[in-house]
């Protein structure tokens, strides 16, 4: 069946599209026919890799939300073959109105209704984004009860730690343990090796394998590249979309 892996948080600059970027390398690997799609209207960081194809869709017009442009990417799952893979990573501006048309048109019960698989991703961080991304992370239990949540947990900018307690330890992953899919780490770069290949991956908007293709990376750039990758992989591989 078809399976839509949406990327939702309502807080910036998180790791959302790096996130779709991993989802879309994981499953272009696996030999899926994946489709990306970027409704971002502000930074359209996921379209801009030119390996994945993926298309910017354009959900806004004079800073005004247009409804209807969801109503084209759902046709487009709708309509895609049995063994489709979606990857949909959604702007923080569009958090909002994009979670008020899944809940007002109550597509994702539709799509369970044509056999069709969702799954919703977001972020935590900690440092100063903890509790933005807690309160996106709230508001996704409380608008899709019914639907299985795949949590990332990025370090880059400190552990989500709540008064001395992992995301784990905390109520709200313990009174929501059903509801969660599975939890990915991104686990926090030394700077100055590991951290600096990333960023300069991603500022070039590379995938991992086109970074450890490219001459313009070292060797042991290129060796802690195929580390990390290998680390987020199999823990995308262990969830079994």
């Amino acid at each position: 069946m078809p399976h839509v892996h949406f990327v939702l948080q309502g807080k910036g600059g998180v790791g959302k599209s790096f996130v779709a970027s991993l989802l879309q390398q994981h499953f272009l690997a696996s030999g899926a026919a994946v489709r990306g799609i970027d409704t971002d209207p502000v930074n359209a960081t996921f379209a801009s890799y030119k390996a994945f194809n993926a298309t910017h869709l354009q959900i806004m017009k004079d800073n005004e939300f247009v409804p209807t442009e969801f109503d084209t990417l759902s046709e487009w799952i709708l309509e895609a073959e049995q063994d489709s893979v979606f990857v949909i990573d959604n702007g923080a501006a569009t958090f909002v109105p994009l979670c008020a048309y899944l809940v007002e048109n109550d597509l994702i019960s539709f799509l369970k209704e044509q056999d069709i698989q969702v799954t919703l991703h977001t972020v935590l961080t900690g440092g100063q984004a903890l509790d933005d991304t807690i309160d996106g992370l709230k508001s996704l239990f409380d608008h899709f009860p019914e639907t299985q949540i795949c949590v990332w947990i990025n370090e880059y900018f400190g552990r989500p730690e709540k008064n001395g307690k992992s995301f784990e330890e905390s109520k709200l992953y313990k009174d929501n343990i059903d509801h969660i899919h599975g939890l990915i780490r991104i686990r926090k770069a030394t700077e100055g090796t590991f951290g600096k290949d990333l960023e300069q991956m991603l500022n070039n908007k590379l995938t991992f394998d086109e970074a450890i293709a490219s001459p313009d990376f070292r060797v042991m750039a290129k060796q802690r590249l195929k580390t990390t990758w290998r680390d987020l992989n199999s823990q995308i591989s262990a969830l079994q979309f």
